[in-house]
């Protein structure tokens, strides 16, 4: 099988290590362009990219897929699949239809639960105790074509986004495994998703990272893990800075008001939610390095009585 693969970050790394362990060929992979990070702004290349570029395997990273901008490349290269992980980009359909055993996208979540950009981050969020791999036909829709295999994953109560994320490549890899096996030997097949179960995990904001007190300790932790350690859940402290909390636990005691810290002791510090309370284990303060919970109290930055918000004042 010739195959094309279209992917960009780490989740779509481990899939292309397992293609490039097979007797498939992978005629090229196409990535996002190089972006700037750090303060230097220096220009850091895709995972994809790196593996691919120390591997031998050609490299595209095409500014656009439009108006048939990558199709002579197609072409010349005329893979029989296609894969698909975290691309990044939606595909025209000169390219969806182009080959023959067609293109095969490995999505985050079991369909047509959590189409979308963020399924990971979204079901855990969620408070789901399941998620899994989805390997689907791609078609003009966001995520909405017709299913072939699925790998389920468990998500346990302290798994944060690292860790589902880390089972998911692996689930990943060995759903698309199975499926260029089964399309070698014959048909695949199809099973059409059942649109009015489908939920859409749009893009994480901004927004969507700050911590709601008001809301049940579980609701809390659960947004706390599922953008831990990228991009990170804060709330504001009195001062009006901003700290990151990564890790917090569900713990039995009771606050009167939201956001307040009701104790602490050589763990973290306990802060009351509008059911229950966390146990604050883990955080990053603003403009410093991470650290523990029972740290950043004994530098006097928060006490006990003080309110945690979700605005800044």
């Amino acid at each position: 099988m010739k195959i094309l693969f279209m992917g960009t970050p780490d989740f779509a790394l481990e899939i292309l290590k397992s293609l490039y362990g097979t007797e498939n060929e992978i005629v090229g992979v196409v990535t996002q362009p190089d972006k700037p990070k750090g303060r230097g702004y220096k220009m850091i290349p895709p995972p994809v990219k790196v593996f691919a570029e120390n591997n031998g395997i050609p490299v595209f990273q095409p500014q656009t897929l439009k108006d048939g901008a990558f199709l002579e490349t197609l072409e010349e290269l005329s893979p029989d699949m296609i894969i698909v992980a975290a691309y990044g980009k939606i595909l025209p359909e000169y390219i969806l239809n182009f080959p023959e055993f067609g293109c095969i996208c490995a999505h985050a979540s079991l369909l047509p639960k959590y189409r979308g950009a963020a399924p990971i981050q979204r079901a855990i969020i969620d408070g789901e105790g399941q998620t899994g791999v989805t390997a689907m036909y791609m078609d003009a829709g966001i995520d909405t074509g017709d299913m072939i295999f699925s790998e389920k994953v468990d998500i346990l109560p302290d798994d944060d986004f690292e860790a589902v994320h880390d089972k998911l490549a692996a689930a990943g890899s060995k759903v698309i495994l199975k499926t260029v096996e089964v399309a070698s030997e014959g048909a695949l097949p199809r099973e059409k998703q059942d649109d009015s179960m489908a939920t859409y995990a749009e893009k994480i904001t901004r927004e969507d990272r700050v911590i709601d007190f008001e809301k049940s300790a579980a609701e809390v932790c659960n947004r706390i893990r599922g953008l831990c350690p990228f991009p990170k859940a804060y709330a504001y402290l009195p001062d009006g800075h901003i700290l990151q909390i990564t890790k917090a636990v569900v713990t039995g005691e009771k606050g009167s008001v939201p956001g307040e810290v009701i104790s602490s002791d050589c763990e973290g510090f306990t802060v009351a939610c509008g059911e229950g309370s966390v146990k604050v284990l883990r955080v990053v303060p603003e403009g410093k390095g991470a650290m523990g919970a029972a740290d950043f109290m004994r530098g006097r930055r928060i006490s006990v009585g003080d309110v945690l918000n979700g605005e800044s004042k």
